[in-house]
C-alpha cells in the first residue's frame, strides 16, 4: 500500500479497533491458480494475535488457506470525496478522504469445534436480536459441513488515514464541515475526524 508517513498510522490498538468497528473484509491470498479474493466478515482476537472467519467449500479460495498462504485482510473503514471548494488555500483539487487497515498473515483452517465457536461468536456479535443456532444435529452437521473455518496470524499491522493531515488546522475543520453535510459514509469519517481534531486540541492543552 502506498503509505506517505503524514497518512500512516501504527498504534496496534487503535487499528484493531477500526477492525472491529469494520469487520466485512476484503481477503487475498496467492497460490495455485493465482490471486484469490473474498469478501467475508472476520473476528478479531486481539488477544491472540488472530482473525478469525470461515467460507464455502466450495470457494477455491480454501486451497489456498489449507496449504498455509499468506492472506491480506483489507477493513475498508469510512471514506468521502472531498471538494478542493471548501479549502481556503486556491488553486486546488479534489481528493477523496478515507480510513483502511491492512492486516497480512498466514492462515491455517480449523477443526469443526473451532469451527462452531466462530459461528456462534459471530451470531453472538453481530446478531441483536438474541437469535442462536438452535436445530437438529443432522441440520447442523450439514450446515457446519458445506463451510470451513480458517485463521489468519496478525504478523504485520498497518493503516492509512488520508484525512486531511497535510493541510491546515482550518482547511481540515473546512472538510470536516463538508463531509458532515455528505451521505453515511461520508459523515462517519466526518465524526472520526473531528474525534482526532479535538485530540489533538487537548494534547496541545
Amino acid at each position: 500500500m502506498y503509505l506517505p508517513d503524514a497518512f500512516r498510522l501504527s498504534d496496534r490498538a487503535t487499528l484493531l479497533a477500526q477492525a472491529e468497528a469494520y469487520p466485512f473484509a476484503t481477503v487475498i491470498t496467492l497460490g495455485e491458480g493465482g490471486l484469490a479474493v473474498s469478501h467475508l466478515p472476520l473476528l478479531v482476537d486481539a488477544s491472540r494475535d488472530l482473525l478469525r472467519g470461515h467460507l464455502a467449500r466450495e470457494n477455491p479460495q480454501l486451497a489456498h488457506l489449507a496449504a498455509g498462504a499468506e492472506a491480506l485482510a483489507i477493513f475498508h473503514g469510512p471514506h468521502g470525496y472531498v471538494s478542493p471548494s471548501v479549502y481556503t488555500e486556491q488553486p486546488s483539487v479534489p481528493t477523496w478522504n478515507y480510513v483502511v487497515v491492512h492486516a497480512r498473515g498466514r492462515s491455517r483452517l480449523v477443526d469443526e469445534r473451532a469451527l462452531r465457536g466462530i459461528l456462534d461468536e459471530m451470531v453472538e456479535h453481530f446478531d441483536t436480536t438474541g437469535w442462536r443456532l438452535q436445530a437438529p444435529p443432522e441440520f447442523v452437521r450439514a450446515k457446519l459441513g458445506a463451510i470451513a473455518g480458517f485463521e489468519i496470524a496478525l504478523e504485520h499491522l498497518e493503516g492509512k488515514w488520508k484525512v486531511s493531515q497535510n493541510r491546515s488546522l482550518t482547511d481540515q475543520e473546512r472538510v470536516v464541515a463538508w463531509l458532515e453535510r455528505g451521505d453515511e459514509s461520508s459523515r462517519a469519517l466526518a465524526a472520526l475526524m473531528r474525534a482526532r481534531l479535538e485530540d489533538q486540541r487537548r494534547g496541545r492543552e
